[in-house]
């Protein structure tokens, strides 16, 4: 599992050094951080002026949509208008389509993206394509053939690159190779890696990213794995696209670039939201300032198991107990154990610690004052207490990695209808938790228990999404039970609904792939979102993709099952999956033409 040093003890990727101007981007300088402009280009003084408040909020260095040579040349001003301003931050031109575009921007600012999706090969449109090895190898010289030119001009300007792979549009070429998989968004970034090497450029920073969390975090590793196997040390950008707005955009974000960064990985990083640039600045400063909490854990010697893989979703198996574990969908456990709170049917169970609750739902109560009632269930607060339940008995027991021995194992082995409840601590335990059950063969469920004190709200979304969050993302955990003194019992329940969403274990709710905007969308996407939320959020299990443009919209949206796409200025594409169903549409009809769609196609199910 070369995509990490060590699976349970921190230590960051190391990585060769980047320079973008007058910040260096790598394992030995301060994870950096970045947003992307929504202005237009050729807007000098909105895009100077907001570029000054995203710089405000924190930001490292700001990225601008450069479609044509139009704002190749006008980046070069905003550059020049910032610098006299006293901003020597970097900017980077994020170019598709054209590289002569690439070429321009390369001369103006500190940085260039392309998207190896459509640098040279057309834009993807789902179509098979049959290559021989050498047709295959022929395609790569083409590459080869245009890129270089790019790297003598970046070479001559001291400018650095980033290969950016979005998932939502890799090449037909690639797709048709390699199919809709991690290996294809990996082989995708590598055909330009070993062409930079090859020409001794490594001014070079890369990203993978993915709308799905899982996804994007087990194609990263995948990625770094590769990229150490040729012996290759570049920095990573790190980021989930379309991740929405409000507590869904940054819980789905906080699990995705989370847990990477957990993993040591990742070197720059922006968190993806809906709303202006600048918000998204101190939601990734929170991200990287939690990752301290990582770093400060002692180490722990555990064994890896060979039951998990890092670069493909695995459940852990398990026991069937009750509605938890084997072929359910995790649980969500509300804490009530200081009083109950209304509106907790949502929950799966109550925990009521000591207490005894009048209330319907099942009831997990402590041992210490548990009596043998319908629909409440014992919690033991350790293996030996377990001893005196029956061996049918379907109950919790609290379980620590340092209190795993064989009499443990011996234990649970025989209490097959007990659930392990399991208090979060750190993730090196957490995972040798894990890794030790799969090596013993222990397929007790796990409920996660994850407790924090944190006044500030957005902070403990954050932190559950990163820490939480990443056990479900690995397949490891079975249920989820979150605590924080100063949030509402709802909250936490909603959270931890998220927080199964994000990771793609459970859908309770309407999930909506949003991007965050840029300089080519042609319509207001934050209200247009708030839009389409107000009029399908009731909506069951359904996944509706908003897209500005259609840079990367029929990619990400063949994981929705409804895309709302802009076509042009005032002009809307409706689609269903990869399909266009409805193209260019008045934007004034185009919720109600949306609405119309779901129904037509029978997927009007309200919760």
């Amino acid at each position: 599992m070369n995509y990490t040093t060590s699976i349970f003890n921190y230590s960051r990727r190391k990585t060769s050094n980047t320079t973008v101007g007058n910040i260096t981007i790598g394992s030995t300088s301060p994870i950096r951080i970045q947003s992307m402009a929504n202005t237009n280009t050729n807007d000098t003084q909105a895009s100077v002026e907001q570029c000054i408040r995203i710089i405000g909020a924190g930001a490292d260095l700001v990225r601008f949509t450069t479609q044509g040579t139009r704002e190749a040349e006008n980046l070069g001003e905003i550059n020049r208008q910032l610098k006299q301003r006293g901003f020597s931050s970097p900017l980077v031109a994020d170019v598709h389509f054209n590289p002569n575009v690439a070429d321009l921007a390369a001369k103006m600012v500190e940085k260039v993206r392309i998207n190896p999706g459509n640098y040279v090969d057309n834009i993807h449109t789902f179509r098979h394509l049959e290559y021989t090895d050498e047709e295959y190898l022929a395609e790569i010289e083409k590459i080869r053939q245009r890129f270089v030119p790019f790297l003598n001009i970046c070479k001559a300007n001291c400018t650095a690159i980033r290969i950016g792979v979005n998932h939502g549009s890799l090449s037909d070429r690639i797709m048709s190779r390699y199919g809709d998989t991690a290996q294809g968004m990996v082989e995708s970034c590598m055909e330009f890696l070993r062409i930079c090497r090859e020409e001794q450029f490594f001014n070079v920073v890369i990203s993978i990213k993915s709308s799905n969390t899982l996804t994007m975090v087990q194609t990263v590793r995948l990625l770094v794995a590769t990229m150490a196997n040729e012996d290759m040390r570049f920095p990573l950008h790190i980021g989930v696209t379309e991740a929405g707005n409000g507590e869904d955009g940054r819980i789905k974000s906080a699990v995705g670039i989370g847990t990477l960064l957990l993993d040591g990985i990742g070197d720059t990083l922006r968190v993806s939201l809906t709303e202006a640039p600048e918000n998204e600045i101190p939601v990734a400063r929170k991200l990287v300032a939690l990752l301290s909490e990582r770093q400060a854990e002692p180490d722990i010697t555990a064994q890896p198991t060979t039951c998990f893989s890092p670069y493909e979703y695995t459940r852990r198996a398990t026991n069937n107990v009750k509605n938890i574990g084997s072929r359910h969908v995790p649980i969500v456990v509300a804490d009530s154990s200081n009083g109950y709170a209304d509106n907790l049917s949502e929950a799966d169970f109550i925990y009521a610690g000591t207490q005894k609750l009048n209330i319907s739902q099942p009831q997990i109560i402590d041992a210490s004052v548990f009596e043998n009632k319908p629909n409440t269930f014992a919690l033991y607060d350790s293996i030996e207490s377990l001893k005196n339940a029956r061996i049918d008995e379907f109950c919790f027991t609290k379980i620590r990695y340092s209190q795993i021995n064989q009499t443990t194992i011996n234990e649970l082995n025989k209490h097959t209808n007990c659930v392990i409840w399991h208090e979060f601590k750190s993730i090196a335990e957490s995972r040798a938790l894990f890794h030790c059950l799969q090596n013993e063969k222990c397929q007790n469920p796990v409920l996660l228990v994850y407790k924090r004190n944190d006044r500030d709200s957005e902070k403990f979304q954050l932190a559950a999404s990163m820490f939480a969050g990443s056990f479900f993302i690995d397949g490891f955990a079975d249920g989820l039970m979150l605590q924080n003194d100063h949030s509402s019992p709802e909250q936490l329940v909603r959270d931890a609904f998220g927080i199964l969403q994000a990771t793609r274990t459970r859908m309770s709710r309407t999930e909506y792939i949003s991007c965050p905007g840029c300089g080519r969308t042609m319509f207001d996407l934050q209200n247009t979102l708030a839009k389409v939320k107000a009029a399908t959020s009731h909506l069951k299990n359904l996944k509706i993709a908003v897209m500005g443009c259609i840079v990367n919209g029929t990619g990400e949206m063949a994981d929705a099952d409804y895309g709302y796409v802009g076509a042009g200025k005032g002009k809307i594409s409706l689609y269903k999956q990869k399909q266009c169903i409805e193209k260019n549409i008045p934007e004034s009809e185009a919720i109600e033409r949306l609405e119309a769609l779901i129904r037509a196609s029978g997927d009007w199910e309200t919760k």
